[in-house]
């Protein structure tokens, strides 16, 4: 490993953590105000990073860019309305991604504005890594919500297709999870976009980063 590789992931690397464990977050904070306390109960409603990641996939997310973290459980039994609670604790790890995009820039804009920049090693490495966060957590924000299992979208499109039946909803995400493993491999292979995740992110993370006068 080169010296710039080391030097991307420790520029990546606070994003990626705290992106991944306030999405976790997220769903466990939802789910539990929703009725099922199961996520609270096995130690997930927590900002703890440790509680939330998986270290397979962290790894792998930092090699090939693409992980994960430890999926959060839920019991649906629990939920008044388990159609849509279940598609409200989905979205809300993504949404909680797209608002801590948000709150980043805004770091970003305070610090440029009460510190003006400086050509050092420290104040460019934390500049760095704050507009990193800005753009890793839009990645997980719009990665997240595609339709596809076992990404939060696709809790979304399962209940707009409100499929009831058990071995379906299983099947449903069986074949889409090889269907999106399928289509990483290929775009990793191939060098091909697929799916246009990348020029997506970046697209967002320009008009972010133009709203807070940072383009």
């Amino acid at each position: 490993m080169t010296n710039l590789d080391i030097g991307y992931i420790l520029q990546v690397l606070p994003g990626i953590i705290l992106g991944f464990t306030v999405h976790e977050f997220a769903h466990a904070f939802v789910a539990f105000h929703l009725g099922d306390d199961t996520a609270r109960r096995m130690g997930r409603y927590s900002l703890n990073p440790v509680k939330h990641i998986d270290p397979f996939g962290f790894l792998l997310l930092i090699i090939a860019g693409f992980g994960w973290a430890k999926p959060v459980i839920i019991d649906r039994s629990k939920l008044a309305n388990p159609r849509r609670d279940d598609a409200l604790i989905a979205v809300a790890g993504p949404l909680s991604n797209l608002g801590l995009s948000f709150l980043i820039a805004g770091i970003i804009k305070i610090v440029l504005l009460t510190a003006p920049y400086e050509e050092n090693v420290v104040y460019t490495w934390i500049l760095n890594a704050l507009i990193a966060g800005v753009y890793v957590n839009l990645g997980l924000f719009v990665f997240n919500l595609l339709p596809i299992p076992p990404l939060d979208g696709s809790h979304v499109l399962l209940q707009a297709l409100n499929i009831k039946d058990e071995m379906n909803v299983r099947a449903f995400y069986k074949y889409g999870t090889f269907l999106l493993l399928g289509i990483i491999i290929a775009e990793r292979g191939l060098n091909i976009d697929i799916l246009p995740i990348g020029k997506a992110i970046r697209w967002v993370g320009e008009g972010l980063l133009t709203l807070f006068g940072l383009a």
